[in-house]
């Protein structure tokens, strides 16, 4: 009997077989779930439903967090911080009981999935949240698969240490192998608890700035650029009323990979010559992550819960609230560092992974690589942001902001060394951190590279695997600016905190097409809730569907939304004390058929 096909049938079908006529041999065989070990065996800390009961038990505790350099009071799930890991099974109905310990509000996000609103998890949006002493039931189908993660929605609570991660296993086979597979949890867990972080931001906008010019590096900057220069540079900086150190609002923090510190040392086992999936999620207050695992090249199958068409990297930076799959292959006997770098290189986690049964010492802690410096680049559109900017001179003629120009649209997979925006040229002399990055102003001091010298991602990288909505023109564009004042730590969208705001009005059936435009100097990791977020990465029909995509200083980003979900939703920046001043917005989706709007309905 002939099997019909239609012509997106067809692309996606042709897309697989590409990328996998393109993955590296030792991955391109899929694998049966029974012949790798699974997450149940690989941690301790997978939740189990109740004995006797189909639901799962959560509490909400004071927990104490511990570093090994310090302890401090903070939340957490089920007694600890992070939370259980929960295993669910695309295709099946949850059933989850939260009972709040603490003596105050709580709540639990579910952080990318695709649900009722009033399952979601927002305080004063989605519900009341959960009074001290109560327990709330959560109930929602699973309808999409991959690598999630669960955190409180209330106050502080997240940054103080209430998160946990989730894994959706996927209906259908996965068109890639592995043996084992990991989860690597990271977070910047402070000293200070939230609220006191945020007094202290609130009170001085630089409180934790630990890289401030000293008069040595002025002295430096004299030889370097002679006197004239090196005053006039400092004063221009000293006009905008901020540091070219501004990269981190957060410092003094110390990174975890899976609850534990560079020298409690996560490890995980591995048998030489096995296909380990990690599955990154960054569950940071405010620090984002270079990752590398020197020895291996790490192949990313999956971003944001999607399976992507893999990219054979180097090192990977991952923003606040976003998940990457990796597959590495180790062959060697001995023990290999997972790296994780926050992006202003003020601090480092390091987790290890060893041979199975051995007992060979970890590698060295690594030393931190050499702080990056913001460029007039990274501030030439932070007209709007509280600094003064008349005496500098913005030509941004040669600011690539057009992504469709400068991005292929053939859609094909993308190995090491690649770059669309050059084939056809001899790349051979050119390094990779010399490839231009759209995502980031051009001539900003943000823009990153490997440490190895090698491939480094960038969104532009990314196609999706199988696009999950056919490709169509937007019914409308919204624009969006992220605006600021640094000295006031005051953070809001298009000029208005969120307590000034009114709701972005959404009718049910549409496809927007947001226009960000980053006019601070700080990076923003946007996260729109309920709905899937197509990163415009000048693919086509295989843009990437992400949950948070990360904005950068100085540039305009473009992603378009299937208005799918009825309700009342949040829209934020993910940097915890970001979205708390003020860079946060509510999503009313409206007009949506009476069978769908149920409990749903915006009132």
């Amino acid at each position: 009997m002939a099997i019909k096909t239609t012509a997106m049938g067809r692309k996606i079908i042709a897309a697989i077989i590409a990328a996998t006529l393109a993955m590296p041999a030792f991955l391109a065989t899929p694998a049966f779930a029974s012949e790798r070990k699974t997450l149940t065996e690989t941690t301790s800390r997978v939740l189990q439903k109740a004995p006797g009961e189909d639901i799962y038990r959560l509490t909400i505790d004071p927990v104490t967090i511990d570093t090994g350099g310090f302890q401090r009071a903070g939340v957490g799930f089920n007694g600890a911080s992070p939370g259980p890991v929960l295993v669910f099974d695309e295709g099946e109905e949850v059933e989850i009981h939260v009972k709040n310990n603490l003596d105050v509000e709580s709540s639990i996000h579910w952080h990318g999935f695709i649900l009722p609103t009033e399952m979601d998890g927002v305080p004063g949006l989605s519900f009341d949240g959960i009074a001290p002493g109560e327990t709330f039931v959560y109930r929602f189908p699973i309808i999409q698969s991959g690598t999630y993660w669960f955190h409180s929605h209330s106050g502080f609570q997240e940054p103080d240490g209430a998160y946990g991660a989730i894994v959706i296993n996927a209906k259908e086979r996965e068109p890639f192998r592995y043996d084992r597979e990991y989860i690597v949890q990271l977070a910047d867990a402070h000293p200070h608890r939230g609220a006191k972080i945020m007094r202290n931001l609130k009170t001085l906008d630089d409180y934790y700035n630990r890289q401030q010019p000293t008069l040595g590096d002025f002295f430096g900057e004299i030889k370097e650029k002679g006197f004239g220069a090196a005053v006039a540079h400092r004063a221009a900086w000293g006009n905008m009323r901020m540091l070219s150190s501004d990269i981190e609002d957060l410092q003094g923090f110390t990174p975890l990979i899976n609850g534990k510190s560079a020298a409690q040392n996560w490890t995980g086992e591995f048998e030489p010559g096995e296909r380990i999936r990690l599955r990154f999620i960054n569950s940071s207050a405010m620090a984002f992550f270079d990752i590398r695992i020197p020895g291996v090249e790490m192949l990313i199958v999956n971003a944001d819960g999607n399976n992507v068409q893999p990219v054979l990297v180097d090192e990977f930076r991952i923003a606040v609230a976003e998940t990457y799959d990796v597959i590495i292959r180790p062959k060697e006997e001995r023990a290999y560092s997972i790296i994780a770098e926050s992006m202003g290189r003020t601090a480092l986690g390091r987790g290890t992974l060893k041979p199975e049964g051995s007992d060979v010492a970890a590698e060295e802690i690594p030393p931190l690589r050499q702080p990056p410096q913001l460029t007039f680049a990274d501030m030439a559109l932070a007209h709007g942001s509280g600094h003064d900017m008349s005496g500098m001179n913005h030509d941004m003629g040669g600011m690539n902001h057009d992504l469709d120009a400068a991005i292929s649209h053939d859609g094909h997979t993308m190995t090491k060394g690649d770059d669309d925006e050059h084939s056809g040229h001899d790349m051979s002399a050119m390094k990779h951190e010399d490839v231009p990055n759209p995502f980031y102003a051009k001539g900003s001091g943000l823009i990153p590279s490997a440490a190895n010298g090698g491939k480094f991602l960038t969104y532009s990288d990314l196609r999706t695997q199988k696009p999950l909505y056919p490709e169509r023109p937007p019914t409308r564009e919204i624009e969006l600016r992220l605006t600021g004042n640094m000295e006031r730590y005051s953070w809001s969208i298009n000029g208005k905190k969120y307590a000034d705001s009114e709701p972005l009005r959404l009718q049910y059936g549409e496809r927007i097409r947001f226009k960000f435009i980053n006019e601070t100097m700080m990076t923003h990791p946007m996260h729109l809730h309920g709905m899937w977020s197509i990163l415009d990465v000048g693919a086509g029909e295989w843009n990437p569907e992400k949950h948070v995509v990360s904005i950068a200083p100085s540039t305009e980003v473009y992603f378009e939304t299937e208005v799918d979900a009825p309700g009342r939703w949040a829209f934020h920046c993910h940097l915890a004390y970001h979205a708390a001043a003020g860079m946060f917005r509510e999503v009313e989706v409206v007009g949506a058929p009476k069978n769908l709007q149920k409990t749903a309905e915006v009132k």
